[in-house]
Order: structure tokens, then sequence, then C-alpha cells
């Protein structure tokens, strides 16, 4: 069950990199813990003012929409 859910999450991850690179940023899955998502941001989006909105608004939205069992997605170093 577990890995189902981690392949939809990168799967999720695969459909917004796009819009994440075109700002010189990207992301990678981490971790998926019970209903956590841990993913890291990189590039120009480590440290950047406005990836706090990037990860809540674009891609927990987004995960969130996909896989309704994820209930939250944090940044992690």
């Amino acid at each position: 069950m577990a890995n189902l859910i981690e392949k939809r999450v990168q799967e999720a991850l695969d459909e917004i990199r796009p819009q994440i690179q075109a700002d010189g940023g990207d992301v990678e899955l981490v971790a998926v813990e019970k209903q956590t998502v841990k993913v890291r941001l990189t590039g120009h989006c480590a440290g950047c003012p406005m990836s706090a909105m990037t990860l809540k608004n674009g891609i927990e939205a987004l995960i969130k929409e996909r896989i309704p069992e994820i209930k939250k997605v944090e940044a992690v170093q």
C-alpha cells in the first residue's frame, strides 16, 4: 500500500515539476510517512521567500487533490 501511495505522490510531483523548474527550482520526494509527504525544494526554491506558497498552494494542493489519503506536505532539508 505504501509503495502505491509513493508512486502516486511521485506522479503528482512529476506533473507539477515543469512549472517549478521553469522558475529555476525543483522538488524531490524524500519520504511518505503515514499521511504526511516530505519533500525537498532545491535550486532557486531553496531559501526563496515564495517557496512556502509554492509548497502549500502548488505542491500540497495538487498532492491532496490527487491522493486524498495525504493530509500534509512539508519541506525538509
